[in-house]
């Protein structure tokens, strides 16, 4: 069925909801080729998944996660995840990752979705364990953890055992250079619920159907971003899944009853020095981890601490934690200039040390 279903793709003919449950059944399904489900994951991408797709793929495996226990003076207020969906390969340090502390520092829930690294050399499971924060939390560890320090890691195999069976099959096209459906489907499958998403894709035209996917998965204030690096000398443009202060970024958004709108937001508009790739690139756990350490203590003043002021201000907004992104980055400056980002780091890293395994 499977083989049949990526025939289908090849000839650019997109999936029915029924058909999208079918390839979720296979996908988890031990006993079909790995082979196989990443010439399909292939032959979607290749296609490239409309929002319909990926809004199928998001409720079939959303059905099957696990919930975990999270406390309903929690889930009555705002609950915020950032997240970048990978697959951009431009390897930048973890900007959300930093973003999320810094939010967390504000008083807002951060439920942090995640994994290790698939397309780059350390995700935000591998920065976080190398900070001192630990993972590999139960549901109810986690939940304790989001209600008593407004932030948790939820890691993404304790939720989406399912996935066990996609994993070499997402290898197979991360190996070859071939993202898929599932870059985008991460942010998409928190358990946690979030009732407030920032969400940075790869490529421009992704931020409107992934924006109304979020919509149609019930998000109250949701926000999706892709940001410019300027163009190779091959003057080939190039995207990374963060809000850029390198260039332009497209964004679609929409809070509460307001449509779903577009627009592009130039980070001139705030007090960005100028600054190129290079100035944004990570390196292993360990050097990333010292990135992060920099950025949340103030002593790193440069085009880092400006990328993760330009996506702290997204994400308070979003989480309507200040009433604009001038507001907002702001704030998040204000967080990390009087030590209460490093601190919430601090306490996060303490917390850890005081659980069980």
């Amino acid at each position: 069925m499977l083989d049949k279903l990526t025939e289908q793709l090849k000839q650019r003919d997109s999936l029915t909801a029924g058909q999208v449950s079918l390839a979720v059944n296979q996908l988890i399904d031990e006993q079909a080729s790995a082979a196989s489900k990443a010439a399909f994951l292939t032959a979607l991408a290749t296609k490239g998944e409309t929002a319909e797709e990926i809004l199928g793929f998001a409720r079939e495996l959303r059905s099957l996660s696990v919930k975990p226990p999270i406390a309903p003076d929690v889930a009555a207020g705002e609950i915020l995840d950032v997240c970048g969906t990978g697959g951009d390969r431009l390897n930048t340090f973890n900007i959300s990752t930093t973003v999320a502390i810094v939010c967390a520092a504000a008083g807002i829930a951060v439920a942090k979705h995640g994994n290790r690294a698939i397309t780059s050399q350390a995700g935000s499971a591998d920065v976080l364990e190398a900070l001192g924060i630990r993972v590999d939390l139960t549901p109810e560890q986690a939940a304790h953890s989001l209600r008593e320090h407004d932030f948790a890691f939820f890691f993404a195999p304790k939720y989406h055992p399912a996935f066990r069976h996609i994993g070499l099959a997402r290898k197979m096209c991360a190996d070859r250079g071939q993202r898929t459906i599932f870059n985008f489907l991460g942010p998409l499958l928190n358990p946690a619920r979030p009732t407030a998403q920032l969400i940075g894709v790869p490529r421009p035209e992704l931020c409107d159907p992934v924006a109304r996917v979020l919509q149609a998965l019930g998000v109250r204030r949701g926000l999706v971003v892709s940001g410019t690096v300027a163009a190779d000398a091959a003057e080939r443009a190039r995207y990374l899944d963060e809000f850029s202060t390198l260039g332009n970024n497209m964004v679609a958004e929409f809070y509460h009853e307001h449509a779903l709108s577009q627009s592009e937001l130039n980070p001139k508009l705030f007090a960005v020095q100028p600054a190129c790739l290079d100035d944004l690139t990570g390196g292993d756990r360990e050097h990333n981890a010292e990135i992060v350490r920099r950025v949340l203590r103030g002593d790193d003043r440069g085009p880092k601490r400006e990328a993760v002021l330009l996506n702290a201000a997204a994400a308070l907004f979003v989480a309507a934690s200040s009433d604009s992104m001038a507001e907002g980055w702001a704030f998040a400056a204000e967080l990390i200039n009087t030590g209460a980002a490093y601190r919430k780091l601090e306490e996060l890293i303490e917390a850890s040390a005081s659980m069980t395994a």
